[in-house]
């Protein structure tokens, strides 16, 4: 047991998922007597969405402070995570929608008959989003509805300051309960896992694999796409630098990235390579970084794109232009509020399912192969973060180019000047004497 604990959760749930594949293999149908565990992992799966979405949203807007904020620093950085977001998400889909991963294979999965064929109105779809009552919208899960109350009612707190300085505490405890919680439930998982893939494989066999291994290859392509091509275009176009020289400043974080498949745990590295090797004041790294780390998951968004059209194609569900642009929505929202969330891959992939009014079957699937392609994602995660940073202070003129250059080495002591006074004085947010949470 105490083997079993000092274990981390990815390979807990790696020898879950492999453990449910020999048993579904050796006891083949009468594994069915296992279901029930899957069956109560999933129902405290569905039991997080809706707080857990609306406490961590409302949460991560809230992380802005103010409204002052979102000027200067605040608006670039927050743009570049929107658009970036909005494109890692629809290549994503593009890629999917290429390779077609789970075409023709419906009726696979124990679920399909409650997918119904929906006639799709463009401007009816978009009404629908808005929420008419939020009671009403959680208790029938409608996720869209619930994800744009979060968000109007994160920007109403973040305007009106201190005046609901409780009602901010509330939702930052809100976020921190809904975590702890999601932690308790993950811990769960390897079991609950394990029993889901044992049935899986016991009823379906390996019908799945060539489906799935087109599914991981769609994600690793849109990923590429993301790290060869959109990010370099902004470092060369708006920060002005060389691609490939600043890939190799970087590499240190992008190796712990992948290594570790947490941005937090990457971020104090980030925080380095920024300072040291990119000559970044901690002014703009100290804010966009932890940010990017909480909002920023560009890497998650193409996952949540292939998601979708896989699920869809699984399930029988007609993609149509209206379900394409929901599904981009759903990849930059959910992609903001999976930061920070322990098991992030299948609580998100959980939400996307539920928001599309698809069945949980796919998520033991999910949870097999999440640790592989949670090391592209996480890499790409970090890249867009230190991406972004370069580009805000570069648009600033705040990038101390001696340091950047290599001419001088920075010791712990000693911190990158800003070029530009006028912004040094005027348009920045924070003061070197500031500490951050890390």
């Amino acid at each position: 047991m105490k083997w079993w604990l000092k274990r981390p959760l990815y390979v807990q749930i790696f020898i879950g998922v492999v453990l449910g594949i020999i048993l579904g293999l050796i006891f083949k149908e009468d594994i069915t007597v296992i279901k029930p565990i899957g069956d109560i992992f999933l129902a405290l799966l569905q039991f997080l969405v809706v707080p857990l979405t609306i406490f961590c949203l409302i949460a991560g807007i809230l992380k802005m402070e103010d409204i002052r904020s979102l000027r200067q620093i605040g608006v670039r950085i927050g743009v570049y995570f929107i658009v970036t977001g909005i494109l890692a998400t629809a290549m994503g889909i593009i890629v999917a929608l290429f390779l077609n991963p789970g075409k023709g294979t419906t009726g696979i999965l124990e679920g399909t008959k409650e997918v119904e064929a929906v006639e799709f109105s463009f401007m009816n779809q978009i009404v629908s989003w808005f929420p008419r009552n939020m009671v009403q919208a959680m208790a029938e899960t409608n996720m869209l509805q619930i994800i744009i109350a979060s968000l109007i009612i994160g920007i109403a707190l973040l305007s009106l300051g201190n005046k609901v300085s409780g009602l901010k505490k509330l939702a930052n405890e809100g976020s921190d309960l809904m975590i702890k919680i999601t932690e308790f439930i993950m811990y769960l998982s390897p079991i609950g896992i394990l029993a889901l893939v044992a049935n899986m494989v016991g009823t379906l066999g390996t019908d799945l694999l060539k489906e799935v291994g087109r599914f991981i290859l769609a994600d690793y392509i849109g990923l590429l796409i993301v790290l060869g091509v959109i990010y370099p275009i902004i470092i060369k176009l708006l920060a002005k630098k060389n691609p490939f020289v600043f890939y190799k400043k970087i590499s240190p974080s992008l190796l712990v990235a992948a290594s570790t498949t947490s941005s937090n745990a990457t971020l104090p590295v980030s925080m380095n390579v920024a300072r040291k090797n990119l000559g970044i004041p901690e002014k703009v790294y100290g804010f966009t970084l932890p940010l990017g780390a909480t909002v920023n998951m560009d890497g998650m968004a193409v996952g949540l794109g292939v998601i979708s059209v896989f699920a869809a194609n699984l399930y029988g569900l007609e993609i149509t232009l209206p379900l394409i642009l929901q599904f981009v929505f759903l990849g930059l929202v959910l992609s903001i509020g999976a930061a920070g969330v322990k098991g992030a891959g299948i609580i998100m992939s959980t939400i996307l399912l539920s928001t599309l009014g698809l069945p949980l079957t796919l998520v033991p699937i999910l949870a097999a192969i999440w640790p592989i392609i949670d090391i592209g994602h996480t890499t790409t995660n970090i890249t867009g973060d230190l991406t972004g940073t370069m580009m805000v202070a570069s648009q600033l003129d705040m990038v101390d180019e001696a340091v950047y250059e290599g001419m001088i080495e920075l010791d712990d002591e000693i911190e990158p000047q800003p070029v530009n006074e006028k912004a040094n004085s005027e348009s920045l947010l924070f003061n070197k004497n500031e500490e951050y949470t890390i």
